[in-house]
């Protein structure tokens, strides 16, 4: 038969299936010493091991910090480049001032629209927009304003932002510089007004 007991005990004879080793019984483990914390008064009465201080430390506050630090990094250049960053700079606009007022609840600020002169005289494409704008100081408002009185074109130098501060203005268009100039220097010849 496949299972005789006899057979069984001539193969173990014979030691073919099981070395001596594998038939020996598994040592016992020894049992682990529990391991104390600073404030457990058996913790200090432990002997310290020689290779205690070989152990390497754990790295995972240093990479918390480190990852933390990048975040705070990254908001604060995210915040500079949106609020402070002008993605327009040094750009400039030609035209007439159609209003300009001082607004605001807390941040009193100048506020004003421009009629650039490029909308007014192009005669193939539908007027599309204003040129709505915050002034930066109070002497280029005073200069717009003497513009607006006297029906004068002026040109403006502006900075353009991504988004706007209250203390800045309520447009993300800054109008940095204004100065009035000559109609004809502006103009297109056919345009430009005849002298008398």
């Amino acid at each position: 038969m496949l299972f005789d007991d006899d057979q069984d005990d001539i193969r173990s004879d014979k030691g073919d299936l099981f070395d001596e080793e594998s038939n020996a019984r598994p040592k016992p483990k020894e049992e682990k010493k529990p391991k104390y914390k600073e404030d457990d008064p058996a913790y200090w009465e432990e002997e310290e091991s020689d290779w205690e201080h070989l152990k390497p430390a754990s790295r995972a506050p240093f990479w918390l910090w480190v990852i933390a630090a990048l975040v705070v990094i990254g908001l604060i250049i995210g915040c500079w480049i949106r609020y402070f960053s002008p993605y327009v700079e040094d750009a400039t606009q030609y035209g007439y001032v159609e209003n300009i007022e001082k607004r605001g609840s807390i941040f009193k600020t100048y506020e004003g629209t421009l009629i650039p002169y490029r909308e007014l005289m192009d005669t193939t494409r539908i007027y599309s927009r204003d040129f709505i704008f915050s002034v930066e100081d109070n002497k280029t408002a005073a200069t717009l304003k003497e513009a607006l009185y006297n029906a004068k074109p002026v040109r403006v130098g502006y900075k353009k932002y991504h988004a706007t501060l209250p203390w800045r203005g309520a447009n993300k268009i800054v109008v940095t510089s204004a100065d009035t100039v000559s109609p004809d220097k502006i103009l297109p010849p056919e345009f430009a007004p005849r002298k008398q």
